[in-house]
């Protein structure tokens, strides 16, 4: 499955907000408990998953519309800075594991940039090439509105997507985000959801109930 297009920055070579993170590169003082899903487990991120998570943000291909590590000390430094928001925010993006093969396949969830954070709450994710189609993401992104919109009690979640992500731009749209709008410097569509176009947000959904979003109205003229 294609990923969202999250890396508001460019190619990790030329962009020129890059900047440095806001938050200091640490690990989550304290982790939050897994969630399940009818198929994935989406736990903290871990030092041991840097090797598995660089296989797939390593692959420029894989990842042509989003942030491609240059190298693995450059993706463990993206995963720490985005898993230190655990401590600061109370929220991080998770590891994604397939249960039924006890294998990392991808990473997502909600976070605010810590590279370039004046663009709120947003969701986020990439998954393996080979995992692709299956539905992984439309899973993940569902359990992090369930996530955000209970647990956290969050009113709005965006995402930034380049109009070429067709995949993501399908996935987004099935969990209820619409259109709010194009944002020129970045290159990307801006997608929000509101909680209040959601319907049940309870812990049940989070362990893979069928409960989910429905679509909300289009905004902003779209």
């Amino acid at each position: 499955m294609a990923k969202v297009d999250k890396d508001k920055r460019g190619n990790a070579e030329t962009s020129a907000n890059r900047g440095q993170p806001v938050q200091a590169e640490s690990a989550p003082h304290k982790h939050a408990r897994p969630i399940e899903t009818s198929r994935l487990t989406l736990r903290a991120f871990r030092d041991e998953d840097v090797d598995s998570l660089f296989a797939i943000q390593g692959d420029r291909e894989a990842m042509r519309y989003t942030h491609a590590a240059a190298s693995r000390q450059d993706c463990a430094h993206w995963l720490r800075t985005f898993g230190a928001l655990e401590s600061t925010l109370g929220f991080a993006p998770w590891t994604v594991i397939l249960r039924a093969e006890a294998r990392v396949i991808g990473w997502g969830g909600l976070s605010v940039d810590p590279f370039d954070p004046g663009w709120g709450i947003e969701v986020s994710y990439f998954f393996h090439p080979a995992y692709w189609g299956r539905g992984y993401a439309t899973e993940l992104v569902r359990a992090t509105l369930h996530h955000g919109f209970g647990s956290l009690s969050l009113t709005a979640i965006g995402a930034f997507v380049r109009p070429a992500n067709l995949a993501s731009v399908r996935v987004l749209e099935k969990c209820g985000f619409a259109l709010a709008g194009y944002e020129p410097r970045l290159e990307r569509n801006r997608y929000e959801v509101l909680r209040t176009a959601c319907g049940s947000v309870g812990k049940e959904a989070e362990r893979g109930a069928a409960t989910r979003c429905s679509r909300g109205p289009k905004q902003h003229g779209v």
